[in-house]
């Protein structure tokens, strides 16, 4: 009797991805046996996409933050592995083939993760602390899940991990203009859950924590190394650290003068 070969999912979270969308579920044609797509009420061609690759489409009303929202998406998942890929990752030929070969070849009980590559405003980051950048993304269905985080959720598995060797390619920053809109959105994430978890601060605490942002990625971890780009890399990361900070000071005043 021939074997039967294992099965995979891709999962998806999106909000106004039409411009990353296309190009990362292409790069799944022929790896994937099913795409699942959890929209957060898309106003752009997010869904039109997503349905022109044959995804299942679920979309929500509420947003209860990205780890949560991939469990949702986790458990639409009907297939024996799990892809968990955002919309602006590719999938390289390698990187397909490699997960072909070690879905046939390894034990049920192994997680993967694979190492990342990411682009920042018109080149890839290789320091800066971008580098090695492994990711828990492949994993059977019903042996892990997604912290429930509001921002850096993680994949939760008692498996053993087994990286992998190809990259997968993240264009996480195509201009400048992103890189502004993601400060605020991540920083504002990031604010929120501090302060849920007891952290307070203050506006010397915010200056403090971005000046160590900058100096932690552009010295400790070799930015400099990048150029002009890891010079800029640093700079936002400062400016993340900075808000995130001053954003929760500003909850915390917020909550006490009610």
């Amino acid at each position: 009797m021939t074997p039967t070969l294992p099965t995979l999912s891709a999962i998806v979270i999106t909000r106004n991805e039409a411009h990353n969308l296309d190009d990362c579920l292409q790069s799944l044609k022929g790896l994937v046996n099913e795409i699942i797509v959890v929209d957060s009420q898309s106003t752009d061609d997010t869904v039109a996409i997503a349905m022109r690759h044959g995804a299942q489409v679920s979309q929500p009303a509420d947003w209860l933050g990205f780890g949560p929202q991939k469990n949702r998406a986790l458990n639409l998942a009907t297939c024996d592995w799990v892809l968990s890929i955002d919309a602006d990752e590719r999938v390289t030929p390698e990187l397909a083939t490699e997960i072909q070969q070690v879905l046939q070849t390894h034990p049920q009980s192994t997680a993967f993760e694979i190492p990342r590559l990411s682009w920042y405003c018109g080149r890839f980051i290789r320091h800066a602390g971008w580098q090695p950048d492994h990711v828990l993304r492949l994993f059977k269905r019903d042996a892990a899940k997604f912290s429930d985080d509001l921002v850096h959720e993680r994949v939760v598995t008692s498996q053993r991990v087994v990286p992998l060797k190809n990259h997968l390619l993240h264009y996480s920053y195509l201009n400048f203009s992103q890189v502004l809109s993601k400060v605020d959105a991540y920083s504002s994430a990031s604010a929120q859950q501090a302060y849920a978890r007891g952290k307070r601060s203050s506006v010397a605490g915010a200056l403090g924590h971005g000046a160590w942002a900058f100096f932690r990625t552009y010295v400790i971890r070799a930015g400099f190394l990048d150029g002009s780009h890891g010079l800029a890399l640093s700079i936002s990361n400062a400016e993340t650290s900075y808000y995130k900070y001053l954003k929760l000071w500003q909850i915390e005043q917020q909550e006490t003068s009610r």
